[in-house]
């Protein structure tokens, strides 16, 4: 099975993990506010084998540079930069939470370009930029770091608040340290880029077979939600964990897994 390899795109600006024949079907794992392109190293691993499976540090992570100014659109404009970085074509998406909506945003751009697309534990709406909840929960998120926390303090308990019933113990120290890593700049600048976040007109128009993947006990992007989202995606399939928090991938990396195998053979046996 092919180990990830720390790769950068040809201009340098961003940095990234694969595995996998660079000619195999390319899947793209995009991260969430608090990981990083090694959250991914069990789907690198477990995937490799089949695919070209490659993480991205989103910009402002990691080895990636960051960008002048961060919003949802500007994000996914850097997501089409580094496809078009990696020379790859029809690449499966797979988006956790604020990578979730990056792939949306993405395909209202590009809504031909992904063989499929996987929506983990994300949402299509984050509010408006006046909405007193966004508010809150952005402040009650930055407060923190206000008081003089860091994220390397604050990882433990963010990740608790996270995770759901029995998280793999083998997986949570590399979700703490992904966390902890994250630098604070890009943290504050993620979290205020949610407010306004809305795709809720768009869902209807995505044209690529999608999986919405969700967990019973993730409180940010809760089951219902996600749920109710899928029935405004054509032909979408909605699956949830039982059990499973925010952080599915590394909660539960079996059942998330399985879940995505299962999606991927669909496509295979549509071919």
């Amino acid at each position: 099975m092919s180990q990830p390899v720390p790769m950068i795109t040809k201009d340098g600006r961003f940095a990234y993990e694969a595995a996998g024949d660079p000619g195999a079907i390319p899947l793209i794992f995009l991260h969430g506010i608090g990981g990083a392109a090694r959250a991914w190293r069990r789907q690198l691993a477990n995937f490799g084998d089949r695919f070209r499976a490659i993480a991205w540090d989103m910009p402002g992570y990691g080895g990636s540079a960051p960008l002048a100014s961060v919003s949802i659109a500007a994000l996914a404009e850097a997501l089409q930069q580094f496809i078009e970085q990696l020379g790859v074509s029809g690449p499966v998406l797979i988006g956790h939470s604020i990578g979730g909506m990056i792939v949306q945003r993405w395909l209202v751009q590009f809504p031909k370009l992904a063989r499929a697309v996987v929506l983990a534990q994300t949402s299509p709406a984050f509010g408006n930029a006046d909405g007193d909840w966004q508010k809150s929960f952005v402040a009650a998120r930055l407060g923190p770091l206000e008081r003089g926390e860091t994220m390397k303090s604050l990882a433990p308990s963010l990740v608790k608040e996270l995770v759901g019933d029995d998280p793999d113990p083998n997986w949570m120290e590399l979700a703490r340290e992904c966390m902890g890593s994250v630098p604070e700049a890009s943290y504050r600048a993620m979290m205020l880029a949610l407010i306004g976040f809305d795709q809720r007109s768009t869902l209807g128009n995505i044209s690529v077979p999608t999986l919405l993947l969700s967990g019973s006990k993730d409180n940010n992007a809760p089951a219902p939600m996600m749920a109710k989202t899928a029935t405004f995606i054509p032909g979408a399939e909605y699956v949830e964990l039982a059990g499973v928090g925010h952080l599915a991938n590394l909660e539960r990396p079996g059942a998330f897994d399985g879940a995505l195998a299962r999606f991927l053979n669909s496509l295979a046996t549509k071919a």
